[in-house]
């Protein structure tokens, strides 16, 4: 159960796909953005992503089968905003049998004793080698739909505090889901020749350019687990994150590229580093080398086997 389907392109989308293709091994898969009452009946369990945005069928899966396993995996915007206030999301966690999140921090947003509930599915990508990159600048890379939540104008501002700094150029992609961050990406771009908003761009497309820059910025004031980060990591691609939950829980508490979200200056100081001292980027790509073997598909799929195997034991 996603509330996003292929034509959205999101991230909802993306991990429902993947999670469908993981599973399809042991489990018949169905996905839907909303549940029709033949599809409740004639299923074992529901996997729904999105506690608030998939309440409608959480609640007639749970009207229909008193017993049969619910599992409900929390975005950022659930963990991070929603479960605090929205009445539909905060009824999904009680319903729900287990709540997944995709960070390692995840649990820790949620109330007790529901935290208990909590089961952690990091989620993963394919490596790739980078690709090369250019000598003459530094190639900074944004990748989100731009949103409140994911901050773009904090790393617009830091592009501002740099305006001195020609060797330095930045990418931004992801469609204007706010108009008026649209409005504000264009003015920049037409303002500023270093900076180009490239708009929604398949995920192909996508992967390659984070190959191929020397950072991804990744700005969120919210996130459950952004798998942008994941491709980047699993890419070779140093990391420049805001300290939140969502960040850390996958780059560790100790990354060495992390600023406080909405501190555009301490991004910029951050960028400038990365250009100026010849030790900072390599310290980043060490930092998330470590990282990146927690994020294989092998590992996202013994975590998803393993929560269901909790929930439908062999021959339920």
């Amino acid at each position: 159960m996603t509330p996003a389907l292929a034509s959205a392109n999101n991230g909802n989308w993306q991990t429902a796909r993947r999670w469908a293709r993981l599973l399809a091994p042991a489990y018949r898969v169905t996905l839907t953005d909303h549940a029709t009452p033949a599809q409740i009946e004639a299923a074992d369990a529901m996997l729904a992503l999105h506690a608030r945005r998939s309440a409608a069928s959480i609640q007639a899966w749970r009207e229909a089968h008193a017993t049969r396993p619910l599992v409900v995996a929390l975005t950022g915007t659930d963990l991070y905003r929603d479960i605090a206030s929205d009445a539909d999301a905060q009824r999904s966690l009680v319903l729900a049998d287990r709540l997944v999140v995709l960070n390692r921090h995840g649990a820790r947003a949620l109330p007790a004793p529901l935290d208990r509930k909590a089961r952690v599915v990091l989620q993963s990508c394919a490596a790739r080698q980078p690709l090369t990159k250019p000598l003459r600048h530094l190639r900074v890379l944004m990748v989100g739909h731009l949103r409140n939540e994911k901050d773009p104008q904090t790393v617009w501002r830091a592009i501002a505090r740099l305006r001195h700094r020609a060797d330095l150029r930045f990418d931004h992609i992801g469609g204007a889901l706010d108009p008026l961050l649209g409005a504000e990406a264009r003015a920049l771009a037409a303002a500023d020749a270093r900076f180009r908003w490239l708009g929604a761009l398949p995920h192909a497309a996508t992967r390659a350019r984070i190959q191929r820059a020397h950072l991804l910025v990744h700005a969120s004031r919210m996130e459950g687990g952004a798998h942008v980060v994941i491709e980047a990591l699993r890419s070779g691609t140093a990391v420049l994150a805001s300290a939140i939950d969502g960040n850390t829980g996958l780059l560790g508490d100790d990354h060495p590229g992390l600023f406080t979200p909405g501190d555009d200056t301490a991004l910029a100081t951050l960028l400038e580093r990365c250009r100026d001292e010849p030790a900072i980027l390599p310290a980043l790509r060490a930092a998330g080398d470590r990282q990146a073997p927690q994020f294989t598909p092998e590992a996202e799929a013994a975590a998803l086997q393993a929560l269901l195997a909790e929930l439908l034991p062999p021959g339920s």
